[in-house]
């Protein structure tokens, strides 16, 4: 299916818990004439102390210049606070590519102010170490979280996670959303926009902030959500449904093709 714009964040590249290979299935089923990447798509943070980064994540990018090359996609990435590192050569553009630090939308009548939202966070800003640290405190809630779903299934039970409940009571305790949702709607209004789209938070999310209308694209990490906007101007939060879970987990089950057998070769050869 063809959209105008695809908007997603926070897919976290490079740990373990980042859910690539289902967002390179869901882009791989839709085309768009936009796709913004709105922050933290490579987690800097991560590699640079613990995380490894895989095969799988490279196919994204594989997949995102594919994109660019046949269906001639225009892609805009923007900085997060966990790639941070494109800061350095911010603003930069490479044909369909561009790096920027944020970008004005303009979708029918209404334009839109386009940020990761790291920038109304004061634990990202103001206790840099700390946000640090609750990063790789995360990554391990989201190893434990697996196991426990593991043990959910066995029982018959739903999935659940915990690592996000915490994380968002934790966080709570230090940036207060009603004082976060200020600040986006104080920044909005002085780039002399509608709306505001953010990732950041990990909570998806289409709602009414006073005249503001605030969306937030959530993570492919646990909420694996994007935000669509057809062709008319009107906007959906997506959702990687289990029927799409299910048809992914059939499509893995099969014998891989050449390539991706010469893919795993490779990756063997630099793991022994």
């Amino acid at each position: 299916m063809h959209y105008k714009t695809i908007i997603i964040s926070d897919v976290h590249l490079g740990i373990e818990g980042s859910r690539s290979a289902e967002l390179v299935h869901f882009l791989s089923q839709h085309t768009c004439d936009l796709l913004i990447l709105n922050g933290d798509i490579i987690d800097a943070w991560e590699l640079k102390k613990y995380a490894k980064w895989q095969i799988r994540h490279t196919r994204f990018f594989k997949l995102v210049f594919k994109m660019m090359q046949k269906d001639k996609t225009k892609v805009i990435y923007l900085h997060g606070n966990h790639d941070d590192f494109v800061d350095s050569i911010i603003p930069l553009r490479m044909g369909n590519f561009s790096f920027q630090m944020d970008y004005v939308l303009q979708s029918k009548d209404r334009k839109w102010y386009v940020v990761h939202g790291d920038v109304f966070d004061s634990v990202t800003k103001k206790w840099r170490w700390l946000a640090q640290i609750g990063s790789v405190l995360y990554n391990l809630l989201l190893w434990l979280n697996k196991f426990y779903n593991i043990y959910r299934k066995k029982l018959g039970l739903a999935p659940q996670s915990f690592s996000y409940y915490l994380k968002t009571r934790v966080k709570s305790i230090f940036s207060r959303p009603a004082r976060y949702e200020q600040k986006l709607l104080k920044l909005t209004r002085q780039k002399e926009c509608e709306g505001i789209i953010c990732g950041h938070t990990h909570k998806p999310t289409i709602k009414q902030i006073e005249e503001i209308v605030y969306m937030n694209s959530g993570d492919w990490v646990e909420s694996l959500t994007a935000l669509l906007e057809d062709e008319e101007g009107n906007w959906q939060l997506y959702r990687y449904t289990d029927e799409h879970s299910l048809e992914f987990e059939k499509k893995k089950r099969k014998i891989p093709n050449e390539q991706e057998q010469d893919i795993d070769k490779i990756q063997s050869f630099f793991n022994s």
